[in-house]
Formats: structure tokens, C-alpha cells, sequence
């Protein structure tokens, strides 16, 4: 099996060489261990090679095998969870290889296709089933202590990045992040990147969740891919919109949301030395702190303590 070009970048991630060096063989492995016909990898997996898959009774599903890093540690455990219940099911799991074998979406295509306002009503019906509330010492990932690292890694990273963007940024979202991660909400199941273009078309149901980055934290968080999701439109009235409708209509503080969205924002914009644009976009607008009635409150302001979320009926 030849390595897919948009894999290639992880040749100077740790690890990295390495796992592509091993990866036709992991292949090779779970494929005679479930007994798969594998066709031609899906473009665009940049930490995942993602192939469809036929299985010995003739169904179709996914394979994916994953460059083992933190933000997929858990992702067969949520889907588990999940159990089919919004999101694809999880047919077969190799944790030795890092091997998913997936339900397979037909026809697949991206709700972002849909544009922002029908995409945003099949989130907001989405998200309450997908936030199952969690244990103390559910095994996630914990989203205090993952934006804690964050905090600690940012000035560092922002600084081997070429200093891209005004430090301030920086700043406000470490401050954000000192208030936000100990003054959580109640603790549910959260996908930290759940956006338009990873709920795709289905029979078994409308949509479903792929591709999952699971944590345990609060729903406030939980609003944040979607609000800074450039795919649905890219400019601070989408941003503001997205953030107003999913905080009002499922019951989530706004304040919180706007500061977890602007704080992942600054996190999710740099990788080594890439700056993805769009999220510093995003958390210059949302730092402006807009009222909902399109008012600006003047910079970034101190984020309240959480208020009671409520959940929204099915």
C-alpha cells in the first residue's frame, strides 16, 4: 500500500516517521484480521488514513487507522458511548493498531452543504444527544486540563510560529482560559470538533457525527467548532450568528460559549509553524464581545461564573 500524500506531514510530527514507515503493515493486518476488501483512501485525512471498506457479508463500512496523539485517544471510547445514537457506530476496534472500523454514511455529503441556517437546525437537534452526561471519573480527556496545556503551550508555540498574529491575542485567551477551566458547568460528553464538515449524510439516520474528539467537559465548550466553522461562512456576523442561535436555543450561557470559542480559536490557529487564518479571524471577532443585539461591548470582558444549563427537549 503506497502512503497517501496528505499523510506526509506527519513525517516531522513525533513519532511520525515512524508510524508511516509501520503503516502498510497495519493496514495489511486488520484487513486479514476483519477479513476487509479495502478501496482507494478518502481525500483530505491529515492525521488518519480513512478507506472505504467492504466487509465479508457484503456491508460497507470505513477503515481508519490513526497516528496515535491525544485528541484521538478516546474517540472509539465515545463512539461506544454513543452507541449509534447521532453518530456513525463503531463496527470493530483494534486499540494495538489504532484501528477503527466504522459504519459507513451514504451518500455521505457534508451538512455545510446545506448552508448555515439548515445546518445549524440539525446541530442544534444534534448536540443535546450527543452531550451525555458524565461521571467525575469518566476516562476523557478532561477539558480543564487539556485548555490548561493549551495555556502553557501557546506563548511558546506563538513565538517558534514567527509571533503571526498580535500577542494579545495570546494573553486573552489564557486569561479566558484561567477563568473557564475551573468554573465549569455540569460535566458531559463533549466533541471538540464537531463542525460542518465532520456530520455527513446518512439512511440509518439524516445525519451523523464522524470523526470525533472527545472530552469531558461542559456544554459551553461544547459550541465551540461550530461558532469559529469557517465552512458555514466566514465573517464576524456568521460567527456572532451561529453563537446566538446555538447558546439561545439550547440553553447554554453565551458569555461562556463566546469565551471557550475564542479560546480554542487561538489554540486551533497554530500547528508547528502553520497559522490557519481563519481561527485568528474568529477569535479577534469573538473578543470583541458583540451583544446579541449586534452592540459591541467595548474588548473582551471577564467571563461569569456558569449558570445552570438547561437542556433542550427532543
Amino acid at each position: 500500500m503506497e502512503v497517501p500524500e496528505q499523510l506526509r506531514s506527519l513525517s516531522t510530527a513525533p513519532g511520525g516517521a515512524a508510524w508511516l514507515t509501520d503503516l502498510p503493515r497495519l493496514v495489511a493486518e486488520v484487513v486479514d484480521a476483519w477479513s476487509l476488501d479495502l478501496g482507494e483512501p478518502f481525500p483530505g485525512g491529515c492525521a488518519s488514513l480513512v478507506c472505504p471498506a467492504r466487509r465479508p457479508d457484503g456491508t460497507d463500512a470505513v477503515l481508519k487507522v490513526q497516528y496515535p496523539h491525544l485528541d484521538c485517544r478516546d474517540e472509539a471510547l465515545a463512539l461506544r458511548h454513543w452507541d449509534g445514537d447521532g453518530a456513525v457506530h463503531l463496527l470493530d476496534h483494534d486499540p494495538l493498531r489504532h484501528a477503527l472500523l466504522l459504519e459507513r454514511c451514504h451518500p455521505g455529503g457534508p451538512l455545510a452543504g446545506l448552508g448555515q441556517e439548515p445546518a445549524l437546525d440539525v446541530l442544534i437537534g444534534l448536540l443535546p444527544r450527543l452531550w451525555v452526561p458524565l461521571d467525575a471519573d469518566a476516562p476523557y480527556l478532561r477539558l480543564a486540563d487539556l485548555a490548561r496545556s493549551w495555556a502553557a503551550d501557546l506563548p511558546g508555540r506563538w513565538e517558534v510560529a514567527g509571533r503571526p498574529f498580535e500577542r494579545r491575542l495570546v494573553d486573552a485567551a489564557c486569561a479566558l482560559i484561567d477563568d473557564l477551566a475551573g468554573t465549569q458547568g455540569q460535566t458531559v460528553l463533549v466533541n471538540q470538533d464537531l463542525h460542518g464538515d465532520n456530520v455527513l449524510a446518512a439512511e440509518r439516520e439524516p445525519w451523523l457525527a464522524i470523526d470525533p474528539k472527545p472530552l469531558s467537559g461542559e456544554r459551553a465548550f461544547g459550541l465551540s467548532s461550530i461558532v469559529r466553522s469557517a465552512e458555514l461562512g466566514h465573517s464576524s456576523n456568521d460567527v456572532y450568528r451561529r453563537l446566538d442561535r446555538l447558546s439561545a436555543e439550547l440553553g447554554v450561557d453565551r458569555e461562556r460559549a463566546r469565551g471557550w470559542s475564542a479560546a480554542q480559536a487561538v489554540a486551533w490557529s497554530i500547528e508547528g509553524g502553520d497559522v490557519f487564518q481563519p481561527n485568528v479571524d474568529s477569535a479577534r471577532w469573538l473578543l470583541e464581545g458583540r451583544r446579541p443585539n449586534g452592540s459591541r461591548q467595548g474588548g473582551p470582558s471577564r467571563v461569569p461564573p456558569p449558570a445552570p444549563d438547561r437542556e433542550r427537549r427532543r
